[in-house]
């Protein structure tokens, strides 16, 4: 029959028959939609199926992309099917994602699908983390990222392109540009073009017709021959159009019905009828394709309407991976010491040993390579493992999401945030990916992930660099974070974290970076999710965590002398919170009282005394009391900064009084 540039007429039947199954897939999603057969949000793409099939023309099974919320075109040009698909927009159990993602999360990690998602722009630090898995195991891999136009405008967009290139990363970002930023123009969007911001970041640039899918096959497969071959990240800019709101049921009223129409005459299906005529391909073929995704796509909506929900017993699963929890009580465990080290050298030594043994956990952030962080915690790691101890910019969102991408692509990244308060600076990538992806994907995303960062009030840092946000990151189910309070927890709590399959936040308190305590054995680990009882007593539990369990062991040492005889537990871990612990402890004392850096109200103290009063109520003899610091800001100040946190004295003050007001 011919060929049309490098491709054949059998090929050109197979990309028509691609989009054909894409257009509809869109077409009898809407309708199922207006029949509420479909719940949620809705985004379809009719009218781009050109860039979707294109694109990932001359991408392997093994190859990764990332989407966005108009993703189903991208997940059936990569080979996702429609009938698993069907179900999960329906919210079936046999869904893709077990009903737990539907239309804007849909993932298939399987066959390199690394999500749809709900969030602008968040996918492209994920594709940025495959690939940087795929450069540090050097297996000829390449990702790539969808977006719209509108992304363009996001930090995730900026940040994950500058550490492309930093890195340069066998990645290729295609903006599927369709005039529309949701309701706005992208000319009231973008004072420049894509063309120039990609000269600014040191990348490739190509444009291409995003309704004729061989251009854009052609134009994207040159794109991912150089990635893969070594060459600089490339950006592809299609240039489509979508025929439908942004959203099933907009109103469209912010653009003329004339421009639709005038696009239309560019219908990607008839640009590829247009060509298989020119070919000479008979037209019968053609009906014959249609006549056959029909079919599919009927059979595909039956069986998913066949199909149960999930069951509702399985309303928790696949929140958190509980295959790498361990048994481990709450005593710490007994170990023969082998000298004594600091927290600083706990720190480094724990991700040393992992890095020695397992070649998929590497390390990244700001100046912790050459550098060897801002505390000097790795000073000489990166002469070690020049790959994978790797410096970035100050890019907290690219940074993050880089994890988020190489975990799923089933490495074990450590990365550093270098403050927590900056969390709020890559917290969706944190809250809405991180901790929601293996949730959103049935289980089937890998997230063994550690973010690592410090926090410590008590020099004069401000409010802007002495924040413990511990309860902030324990409220968003799917994380888990722990606080240690000596070098030994750190260094075994750090190698569990490493090993955990979950995404963990590991709080370094940085006052305590100098502390000097027992070193254990090189095998040593603190099981996560495991409180330690520090100093058994009868009189009052008091529980606290990192600096403050040592103000409270202090308190309690002092109150010994006066006939008060604390227990103090350290939690070591926020999340999960071993409630069991506290409960058996107040058991046997029957009063409690929680010591804690963050501010007093809303914290995990309140969390607590809310366990106390709900299930300890029957071994409670007095109330619950919180001592932690007033509800402001920290202060700078050194004077208020000192009245504002606990100390052993204001501590022994309200355990005395507790106890007395008792007795």
């Amino acid at each position: 029959m011919g060929t049309v540039g490098e491709y054949s007429a059998a090929e050109l039947l197979e990309m028509y028959r691609r989009m054909r199954l894409i257009r509809r897939f869109e077409q009898r999603t809407a309708e199922l939609y207006r029949a509420t057969e479909v719940p949620g949000f809705v985004h379809t793409s009719i009218g781009q199926e050109a860039t979707a099939v294109g694109a990932c023309w001359h991408l392997e099974t093994t190859d990764v992309i990332t989407s966005n919320h108009r993703g189903h075109g991208h997940c059936l040009a990569k080979g996702m099917q429609p009938g698993p698909m069907f179900a999960e927009l329906m919210g079936k159990d046999s869904g893709t994602c077990h009903g737990r993602g539907g239309s804007m999360h849909i993932a298939d990690p399987d066959i390199g699908v690394f999500g749809a998602n709900g969030i602008v722009g968040a996918g492209i630090p994920i594709a940025v983390g495959a690939a940087t898995s795929m450069r540090l195991r050097n297996n000829g891999r390449v990702a790539l990222s969808f977006f719209g136009d509108g992304a363009v405008a996001q930090g995730a967009f900026h940040e994950g392109v500058n550490l492309a290139a930093v890195w340069n990363l066998p990645i290729v970002f295609v903006c599927e540009n369709n005039h529309y930023a949701e309701f706005s123009s992208t000319a009231s969007q973008h004072r420049v073009s894509l063309a120039e911001r990609a000269r600014g970041y040191g990348v490739e640039f190509i444009a291409v017709d995003g309704n004729d899918v061989r251009a854009v096959s052609e134009a994207t497969g040159r794109a991912i021959e150089s990635v893969r071959s070594g060459g600089a990240p490339v950006i592809v800019e299609a240039l489509t159009y979508r025929w439908h709101g942004h959203y099933e049921g907009d109103p469209e009223k912010y653009r003329d019905p004339e421009e639709l129409s005038a696009w239309k005459e560019r219908d990607p299906l008839l640009v590829c009828k247009s060509a298989l005529t020119a070919l000479g391909v008979d037209s019968a073929l053609v009906d014959g394709i249609d006549t056959e995704v029909e079919y599919e796509i009927d059979s595909a909506i039956e069986q998913a309407r066949q199909a149960p929900p999930p069951p509702v017993s399985s309303l928790m699963d696949f929140v958190v991976d509980t295959s790498g929890d361990g048994d481990g009580g709450v005593e710490p465990e007994p170990f023969e010491p082998n000298g004594t080290f600091k927290m600083m050298h706990a720190v480094r030594e724990a991700i040393e040993s992992q890095m020695r043994v397992d070649p998929e956990v590497f390390m990244a952030g700001i100046d912790i390579g050459l550098g060897g962080s801002v505390f000097g915690l790795f000073r000489g790691m990166h002469e070690e493992f020049p790959d994978r101890v790797r410096d970035t910019p100050i890019s907290e969102t690219a940074i993050v999401g880089t994890a988020v991408g190489a975990a799923m692509a089933g490495m074990k990244p450590i990365v550093e945030v270098m403050y927590l308060d900056f969390i709020g600076v890559c917290l969706d990538q944190i809250m809405n990916q991180a901790a929601k992806l293996r949730y959103m994907t049935g289980g089937r995303a890998q997230m063994s992930l550690v973010i690592r960062t410090q926090m410590g009030a008590g020099r004069s840092s401000g409010s802007q660099h002495s924040q413990s946000l511990e309860a902030m990151l324990a409220h968003i189910p799917g994380l888990r974070v722990v606080m240690p309070s000596n070098p030994a927890d750190a260094y075994g709590l750090l190698r569990s974290a490493i090993l955990d399959p979950n995404p963990v936040v590991f709080i370094e308190n940085r006052l305590l970076y100098g502390m000097t305590g027992d070193r254990p054995p090189a095998d040593y680990l603190v099981p996560i999710g495991k409180a330690a009882i520090v100093r058994p007593g009868t009189d009052v539990t008091v529980v606290s965590w990192s600096r403050m369990l040592h103000a409270a062991l202090e308190a309690a040492e002092n109150l010994a002398g006066e006939g008060i005889d604390a227990e103090v537990i350290d939690l070591r871990t926020i999340a999960p919170l071993d409630r069991a612990a506290v409960l058996a402890s107040l058991e046997r004392t029957h009063r409690l009282v929680i010591v804690h850096e963050a501010v007093r109200d809303f914290g995990v103290g309140a969390e607590l005394a809310a366990l106390a009063a709900g299930e300890g109520f029957d071994s409670l003899r007095a109330p619950v009391v919180r001592v932690a610091p007033p509800f402001t800001p920290a202060p700078y100040a050194p004077a208020l900064e000192a009245e504002w946190l606990p100390n052993s004295s204001s501590i022994a003050d309200a355990i005395r009084s507790l106890v007395r007001r008792n007795s």
